[in-house]
């Protein structure tokens, strides 16, 4: 009996200004099981082109870099396709001014530069595999930076009308930072029926990932700031 065909490693594109910085990335990566570095950029329009000429499945994208940033890179890169790559912003502050903007533009995650390797590849992971999660930071800085916000007409709830009563309770806590654990042992359901619901619930809404579901839950008014804990 043929052995099933190992899966293919998946392919990453890392992108920052800083020559060590990508060379200690891609170090990094190389090394762990089931990753390849397919290439490396150092501005946003390197990254764009690379991208296209690489066809990676993640990419780790730097804010702040000259000419292009790291917020264009990105809308360029996500926009349109559903086949994108994934793309995990890399910032020296979890609490950057960028966060927001970002994640809008199609990040599907925030990771410091700082963090030890095998959260860098714990995210690289999770991001090619859809399963991208805000860390609690980001969400209560996403819920800051809402409650900054002037007021303004909020999309209609009405994009939500096509979630199931179970759709809905297992957005509102993707909403509230949770994993996909933490919603099962809440929803008293195993982690595989939360998975479901969550593929479901981002089909209906036409949505790529979690992180934009997050989004959409508190731009329509589903969650609002200081919900975060409850």
């Amino acid at each position: 009996m043929t052995a099933p065909a190992a899966p293919a490693p998946i392919r990453v594109l890392v992108v920052d200004d800083q020559e060590l910085v990508r060379s200690g990335f891609c170090v990094i990566l190389d090394a762990a099981d089931g990753i390849t570095v397919v290439g490396e950029a150092a501005n946003g329009q390197a990254a764009v082109s690379a991208v296209a000429a690489w066809e990676p499945d993640v990419v780790l994208m730097d804010i702040r870099m000259p000419g292009m940033d790291g917020l264009e890179a990105t809308r360029l890169i996500t926009r349109g396709s559903p086949a994108a790559p994934k793309v995990v912003m890399l910032t020296t502050f979890d609490l950057d001014d960028y966060v927001y903007e970002a994640l809008r533009a199609g990040a599907s995650g925030f990771l410091l530069k700082d963090s030890p390797r095998h959260d860098l590849i714990a995210a690289v992971r999770a991001a090619a595999a859809g399963d991208a999660l805000l860390a609690p930071s980001v969400t209560r800085r996403l819920i800051e930076v809402f409650a900054r916000r002037p007021p303004e007409t909020a999309p209609s709830p009405t994009r939500l009308a096509s979630l199931t009563a179970r759709e809905r309770d297992v957005l509102l806590l993707l909403a509230r930072g949770r994993s996909n654990s933490e919603i099962a042992v809440g929803l008293f359901v195993s982690e595989a029926t939360v998975k479901s619901h969550v593929g479901n619930l981002l089909a209906k809404l036409g949505l790529r990932d979690r992180v934009q579901a997050v989004i959409l839950a508190y731009e329509t008014g589903m969650v609002v700031p200081g919900d975060y804990t409850g």
